[in-house]
């Protein structure tokens, strides 16, 4: 069975971030990976959109009740009509987590994903802090690039 990389991040997203999860794509599609995703625009459109250009397998996880909405960049469309809550299908069904960016549903699936203990890394995103101002023990480490974070994932896929 293929090694399934779920990409998270926000649909409102800097040039950064989309340039980032555009590179991110095309990296995993090389590597044979399946890409996941929310299936929406910003950091999915664009993962998608790298993915695809090196001829990956992209599936994005939306959360309406149709597929009338997903990007264009997809080759597999689940529609769950479950809303925000489609972040758990997507996170469970991930061997490890790229967040690119953040945003507070970005936030939820990064959340997810170290619950349930996969492997989480950030590029561009949130840094989790306690009270104090000091890292959260356990935070997902940060990339400083998209191979960085690539590399990352598939180790520990």
């Amino acid at each position: 069975m293929s090694i399934q990389v779920a990409v998270c991040g926000p649909r409102h997203c800097t040039d950064q971030d989309a340039e980032n999860a555009r590179e991110i794509g095309r990296l995993l599609a090389q590597a044979g990976v399946v890409v996941l995703n929310g299936g929406g625009i910003g950091v999915m459109a664009a993962v998608s959109a790298g993915a695809r250009s090196a001829g990956g397998i992209v599936v994005g996880v939306r959360p309406g009740a149709t597929r009338d909405d997903a990007n264009s960049d997809l080759d597999v469309v689940l529609a769950t009509n479950m809303g925000e809550a489609r972040n758990a299908i997507l996170v469970w069904s991930a061997d490890a987590v790229i967040v690119v960016g953040g945003s507070w549903g970005t936030l939820s699936e990064l959340a997810l994903a170290r619950r349930r203990g996969v492997p989480v890394i950030s590029i561009g995103g949130w840094q989790l802090l306690d009270a104090d101002g000091e890292p959260v023990p356990d935070a997902p480490p940060a990339a400083a690039t998209p191979v960085e974070a690539v590399d990352f994932a598939l180790s520990r896929a």
